[in-house]
């Protein structure tokens, strides 16, 4: 009896390791796809795939352009949510709540882009030269705020 039962037993690391490798597979296309702008964070967290219910909303964060680990903690922050609670866990309405906020966020952030002016803008000049003239203000450094 005990010949059977060790070929069931062997079978059962090798399926965990399988699926495991799966998930991990999945996870990195996913976060590169993302990365890429093929995708938006904001879908992942709504549409909630089985790969990625175990994954920490700032991993699915941080994976995308421009973010990391501040921006994501930041964000998190906003909507009472602690950083290594899985995408998964997340209850409806705080879903919507995070993905609201991560579109205000990007929304915000691509409106400060310098580019052609939004239709209908009624002061596309001014934003532009208030775009401008913060990108040209001194960078602070150090404990007593000195410019370098």
């Amino acid at each position: 009896m005990t010949q059977m039962t060790r070929p069931a037993a062997c079978t059962q690391p090798m399926r965990a390791l399988e699926l495991a490798n799966r998930v991990r597979s999945v996870r990195s296309e996913l976060k590169t796809r993302i990365a890429a702008g093929e995708l938006s964070a904001a879908e992942m967290i709504l549409s909630c795939p089985p790969e990625l219910r175990s994954m920490s909303i700032a991993e699915l964060l941080a994976s995308q352009h421009g973010w990391g680990e501040v921006r994501s903690r930041a964000l998190l922050a906003q909507v009472a949510l602690r950083e290594d609670k899985s995408i998964g866990s997340l209850t409806d309405r705080q879903r919507q709540a995070l993905v609201s906020q991560l579109a205000r966020q990007l929304g915000a952030r691509s409106s400060t882009q310098p580019g052609p002016p939004a239709a209908g803008d009624p002061m596309p000049m001014r934003r532009r030269s208030l775009n401008e003239a913060a990108h040209k203000l001194p960078v602070r450094v150090g404990a007593h705020g000195r410019s370098g």
